[in-house]
């Protein structure tokens, strides 16, 4: 048979199929990155809005507590500064931190008393000297502005020293309260050294430089020189406690020894003037029963840059792991 078929044709058709189908194609692809493009566009449309809420949040609440103060109206609080923990440069009861709400607390015109709510172990002398300080600085300023010391669990050592500047000390009959004394401890690693083998290698330029060095005998005149220190730390200590206290402090032998004793007992010695908590020092006490936080860590801002920010930011890198933006 013959075959009428044009060759051409074919060929033609061909062509115009594998074109075809390379258009639609490139059509597929072209479409697919659009809708990805556009997918990105709004997730990133989102979070960008997202962003700009949670920072507004944020500057909106960075004059909190004041913010917080011109929402509930007129009515006066009671201001709480929390010193939680050891005391130290870099603790959360440090004295910037402290003294920033002390501050914070009698600029604001609403504020009628303030509540120190200590439970502390003690920590640095020196922290705490600054924190004693500046509350008999405040006091002298503002003669008419109550600052109290509420005790919850421990107030020892460092925790003391800034308790007793202030007017009052409100004790539980189970807290622990005094420790007035100052510690220095360390280790001697000497016969351990010299049953192992070890042969102690130092080098120091100043006689004293490696003083109390662990790894080295114990040099008398170094220990003397250190309790030197440690007395006149202490002799401090005692004396920033009869300031703050007193004639309501009953001395004994042991006051100053360091010892501890249950706030029952601290009222009985005169380290404390009574019992009390801080709802109740601002209810009863300071007559003002609305309560204010003004520790810098307690406030909403502090709160949403932290717990929430984590959280936050936890739940945006996951997503962001997993959505392509461009």
């Amino acid at each position: 048979m013959e075959n009428n078929q044009d060759p051409d044709m074919d060929t033609n058709d061909l062509n115009n199929n594998t074109v075809g189908w390379e258009r639609e194609v490139l059509e597929k692809l072209a479409l697919a990155a659009v809708t990805e493009q556009r997918r990105a566009r709004r997730w990133s449309v989102f979070f960008k809005s997202l962003m700009f809420v949670y920072l507004l949040a944020i500057g909106v609440m960075a004059f909190y507590p004041k913010f917080e103060n011109e929402m509930v109206g007129d009515k006066n609080h009671t201001a709480i500064v929390d010193v939680i923990g050891a005391i130290g440069e870099g603790e959360t009861a440090n004295a910037d931190a402290i003294i920033e709400g002390l501050r914070d607390a009698v600029e604001d015109k609403k504020t009628k008393g303030i509540v120190l709510n200590i439970n502390s172990p003690g920590g640095s002398p020196v922290q705490s000297a600054y924190i004693y300080d500046e509350i008999r600085r405040l006091k002298a300023e503002h003669p008419n502005m109550p600052i109290y010391a509420v005790v919850s669990d421990i107030c020892a050592s460092g925790g003391y020293y800034i308790a007793s500047a202030t007017d009052k000390i409100y004790v539980n009959k189970a807290s622990m309260i005094g420790s007035i004394g100052v510690i220095m401890n360390g280790f001697g690693f000497i016969d351990t050294m010299k049953k192992l083998g070890i042969d102690r290698r130092l080098l120091i330029s100043g006689k004293h430089k490696a003083l109390l060095d662990p790894f080295s005998p114990v040099k008398v005149d170094e220990v003397k020189h250190m309790q030197t220190l440690l007395d006149d730390v202490h002799q401090q200590f005692i004396s920033a406690v009869r300031k703050g206290r007193g004639k309501r402090l009953h001395e004994t032998a042991d006051i100053f020894s360091g010892l501890i004793w249950t706030g029952e007992q601290g009222v009985k010695l005169g380290l404390a003037d009574d019992f009390g908590n801080v709802d109740s020092v601002a209810r009863d006490i300071i007559g003002a029963k609305k309560i204010m936080n003004f520790t810098p860590q307690q406030r909403l801002l502090d709160k949403i840059a932290g717990t929430l920010g984590a959280s936050f930011g936890h739940a945006v890198g996951h997503v962001f792991s997993n959505v392509s933006l461009r």
